[in-house]
């Protein structure tokens, strides 16, 4: 992921708009849409401020997919493992039309599904604007947990789009759905710093070119 590509998933992640990123840094609104359309690039000064602003290294600002520490060969087999699980389970629990199962807390939405040793739960709050949290266990030890929370801007013509972009989802992009998926006047987009092992993300759903929904997600490997 490039530089630009973080400012943005770091900027909305934290609910700023350009503007008031601007106004903490003492630039333009331009500069800002600039440096995240990748047309520029900001001073040294500039990317200290973003570092102390966002809490993260200078390093990790500059440098292309320096976002994972390394891992052995078993550790990277026990990752590519729960990535095809997690990615199985959503196409056989919310993406895949599946009836919920007992609600754990009042009012809850919930999923479940399990494969061998694995156990997936997907547990969420709210409508409109909605709440949750995804885990998987292995063996009965919790081993991946992710939280979200995102909102309908506009009502969907398209009810069920988010969950046909859920199946979508790549190796690559395995937290969410793909990075872009299109089905009629129906787009959706999603930016992810890390990878499942760490990774924080923003999705969007535009219809035409209006937005009408949008998430925010991190979580990570726990293990």
């Amino acid at each position: 992921m490039t530089f630009s590509d973080k400012l943005q998933v770091l900027r909305k992640s934290k609910g700023i708009t350009q503007e008031a990123l601007a106004e903490k840094l003492s630039v333009s609104r331009q500069a800002i849409a600039k440096w995240e359309n990748g047309i520029a690039y900001p001073d040294i000064m500039n990317l200290i401020q973003l570092s102390e602003l966002f809490h993260i290294t200078i390093d990790y600002l500059v440098k292309n997919n320096e976002c994972s520490p390394q891992i052995n060969a078993t550790a990277d087999l026990q990752i590519q493992e729960l990535t095809a699980f997690r990615m199985e389970a959503i196409k056989n629990t919310y993406a895949g039309y599946a009836d919920c199962c007992a609600s754990s807390r009042p009012g809850s939405f919930d999923y479940q599904y399990e494969k061998d040793d694995y156990l997936y739960y997907d547990s969420w709050l709210g409508g409109a604007k909605f709440s949750g949290e995804e885990a998987v266990w292995k063996a009965g030890t919790a081993i991946y947990s992710m939280n979200y929370f995102g909102r309908l801007l506009k009502e969907l013509g398209n009810t069920n789009f988010l969950k046909e972009a859920l199946c979508h989802a790549t190796p690559e992009y395995p937290c969410r759905g793909p990075e872009f998926y299109q089905s009629g006047e129906y787009t959706y987009k999603t930016k992810m710093i890390g990878d499942i092992q760490w990774f924080q993300g923003y999705e969007e759903i535009f219809c035409q070119n209006t937005k009408v929904y949008e998430c925010y997600y991190h979580g990570g490997v726990l293990i």
